[in-house]
């Protein structure tokens, strides 16, 4: 069931992606993973960087909830502040998570954190402080990282053997 489903779905959301993805399956790999790149629309201050996400769906989705992270440094409050670019989102949480959600709703969750953060809820701390108490501090920190990581085209890891 799992490898219909996940067919099915990203039949439907390559061919019509939420607005600012991209989304791709890598070379030589199964369905489970896919490659997306995240476009954040004007109004998030990520904007015009361009953000790689690796999602992955277990062999037991959709019971379990894809695993989603950046590939792409950025600065944020629910996204962790290194290379792994683990993200704390609500919905992915296993005790959350719905057999029902589609992975257009994970990825308009993803695009609606990079509008608005969530600092009660964070990975990094002291960023959901600077985040909360000095905004213009977190927005040009914000700005350096889209700099320094995010103008170039997304770069995905080498495809497992």
């Amino acid at each position: 069931m799992s490898t219909k489903r996940i067919s099915k779905e990203y039949a439907q959301v390559s061919q019509s992606p939420p607005e600012g993805f991209t989304i791709a399956l890598p070379p030589n790999e199964s369905i489970h993973t896919w490659h997306i790149t995240l476009a954040p629309p004007p109004p998030s201050p990520f904007h015009p960087g361009k953000y790689g996400i690796l999602l992955t769906l277990p062999v037991d989705y959709p019971f379990k909830p894809p695993v989603v992270r950046f590939t792409t440094r950025l600065y944020h409050p629910n996204v962790t502040n290194d290379s792994l670019g683990n993200i704390c989102l609500g919905l992915l949480k296993p005790e959350n998570w719905k057999p029902s959600t589609k992975i257009s709703a994970v990825l308009d969750a993803l695009r609606n954190l990079l509008v608005e953060p969530q600092p009660d809820d964070p990975l990094e701390e002291r960023i959901a402080d600077e985040y909360r108490n000095d905004r213009p501090a977190w927005e040009r920190n914000v700005r350096l990282h889209v700099d320094k990581y995010a103008r170039a085209e997304p770069v995905f890891p080498p495809a497992v053997q």
